[in-house]
């Protein structure tokens, strides 16, 4: 062979195993990028952990033991995927934890649990190892609405929620389930063989089903390829007592009086009516104010489609005794129990909590009340609003309320936007100025971070006549209705666009009169409120001190 020739040949074959190597190096390039991306979903060693097909292993907090075929997991788990609000009461020791209807409680080392009031056997306690407090969760199954199951073969736990959809489908062949939503170098989770089922769980963008084996294992298939979809549990949608905005009246007569009889009268557009049939007294005891009128109160608000949802008012509780009540558990719990039979035993749609005037350092205690009882009125159909004042007050009228927290577990929040300038005020002012009044409500919303459609617009139906004197200032209430009786008629009243209400001022003897007026303009001003920002309605303090077409014009501005 010539000198040319085997330089050609060496040359071919330099080229031959550059184009070969470039070829290895494309191909591990693409297997990296591909299998790499295609692996199945990592399976930790020991118990993984799939809720509502979600493997939620890697954000276990503790490791899943099982004793006796009992699983437990940490109360920080329970916390992180059940319930945040769970707790160790410092004083009973008991745990208390609850889910969406139900409160439950249970003590270390006690076989016994309680579910909504009522005793149970468990076969398994609560138990602490290491200073990790570790539940029962199997045996807690009708606490948090799951159902459970130990998959032993694959060492896979799953948790169900039954108020959420699950569909079966049927394998029409042999089928390899895929570990990521692609064909091409995707590794295999498993083989699923004709006619068996799978839990199909969604379809992806790129036209694949997401599936859950028998053995518990998620991945993914071509549609194609099932047949058969059977749905086994429908999605439970909870059903809403009031449908569009809330319009709500308090009805008030103190726990000495009686209901008033509102035989015959209808109010236009209200669809909630709350009297003062509940109260805290001095000794912390629960009590009512019902009676015969309050029965026939009840009867006019249903027989006119009134929802009624009556308040329970700390008012003659005082702050101490309000304080010993919220802060000791068993005592919420029979604050709880009674509330609940009271509203069996009338047939009550609801409860307004109205508990004010609380030490700040009891905020805390305050919302426990609230998470402890909402599950309670769950159960039976019955809606929980929460009255809360405005964020920028004193520490017993403002900073008492945990208003994120109220607001994440109450149906509504009633912002008492009024007592802007109150009786304790040293200074003449509004009792609700417009700008006032937004202001706090974007605090609701944005500091708070409160869902808009919980929140309902409290409006005041009343203003104070200031007098100022020798240095002293002092208010009386002036109801809407007896504002045009109070002032002079020729004392002028003059418009403030910022307020979005008429002042007027006069002088009578050495004392100067102001006030700043609650009109239907004040009160169209601040209902319209309710449609730019999507709250959930509106509540008026108080039935009987409104003018004539208020009703009227509230109704319009929240349809």
């Amino acid at each position: 062979m010539s000198r040319r020739a085997n330089r050609l040949t060496i040359k071919n074959k330099t080229l031959k195993k550059l184009i070969i190597g470039i070829l290895i190096a494309i191909i591990a390039l693409i297997a990296i990028i591909v299998v790499g991306n295609n692996i199945p979903e990592k399976q930790p060693e020991g118990i993984n952990l799939v809720i509502n097909n979600n493997n939620v292993t890697e954000r276990l907090k503790q490791d899943i033991k099982i004793e006796d075929n009992v699983i437990y997991i940490s109360m920080e788990d329970v916390k992180n995927f059940f319930d945040k609000y769970i707790y160790q009461d410092e004083n009973t020791g008991k745990i208390v934890t609850t889910y969406e209807k139900k409160i439950a409680s249970l003590e270390l080392g006690n076989e016994t649990i309680e579910i909504n009031g009522a005793e149970k056997t468990i076969y398994a306690p609560a138990k602490e190892e290491n200073g990790t407090i570790y539940l029962p969760i199997s045996e807690m199954e009708d606490v948090y609405n799951v159902e459970i199951n130990n998959i032993q073969e694959t060492n896979i736990i799953t948790m169900d929620s039954l108020d959420r959809e699950q569909i079966k489908a049927y394998t029409t062949k042999d089928v390899k389930i895929n570990g990521k939503a692609r064909s091409l170098f995707s590794g295999k989770v498993e083989t699923v063989e004709k006619g068996n089922w799978v839990i199909y769980i969604t379809e992806t963008e790129k036209g694949w089903a997401k599936v859950r084996t028998q053995d518990g294992k998620i991945g993914y298939v071509k549609p194609n390829k099932l047949t058969n979809f059977v749905t086994e549990r429908e999605e439970m949608q909870e059903e809403k007592q009031i449908e569009g905005k809330v319009n709500l009246v308090w009805d008030y007569f103190s726990e000495h009086a009686t209901a008033p009889d509102r035989s015959g009268e209808t109010i236009d557009g209200v669809n909630v009516v709350s009297p003062s049939f509940f109260y805290i007294d001095t000794e912390g005891q629960f009590n009512e104010n019902v009676g015969d009128e309050g029965v026939r109160y009840i009867e006019w608000a249903h027989s006119n489609g009134y929802k009624v949802w009556p308040m329970v008012s700390n008012s003659g509780a005082g702050i101490d005794t309000t304080s010993q009540l919220i802060n000791d558990y068993n005592a919420r719990q029979e604050l709880i129990e009674n509330i609940v039979n009271m509203c069996m035993q009338y047939d009550l749609d609801g409860i307004n909590m109205d508990f004010e005037n609380m030490y700040q350092d009891d905020k805390d205690a305050y919302s426990r009340l609230l998470i402890e009882l909402v599950p309670r009125l769950k159960e039976i159909g019955l809606v929980t609003s929460v009255d809360v004042t405005a964020p920028d007050g004193s520490e017993t009228w403002s900073l008492c309320f945990d208003r994120h927290v109220l607001g994440d577990v109450a149906d509504y929040i009633m912002f008492m936007a009024y007592d802007q300038y109150g009786t304790s005020s040293t200074k003449a002012g509004t009792t609700a100025g417009f700008n006032w009044v937004e202001t706090n409500l974007k605090k609701f919303l944005e500091t708070e971070e409160i869902e808009s459609n919980k929140i309902v617009l409290g409006v005041p139906f009343y203003t104070r006549l200031w007098t100022e004197q020798n240095g002293e200032v002092v208010s009386k209430t002036v109801n809407m209705n007896s504002v045009d009786e109070v002032l002079p008629s020729d004392v002028a009243r003059n418009w403030d666009d910022n307020l979005k209400q008429d002042y007027a001022e006069y002088t009578e003897g050495n004392a100067v009169k102001k006030m700043w007026i609650e009109d239907l303009r004040s009160i169209e001003a601040k209902v319209s409120l309710v449609k730019q920002y999507k709250l959930g309605g509106v509540a008026a303090w108080e039935k009987d001190r409104e003018t004539e077409g208020t009703w009227e014009i509230i109704k319009n501005a929240i349809q």
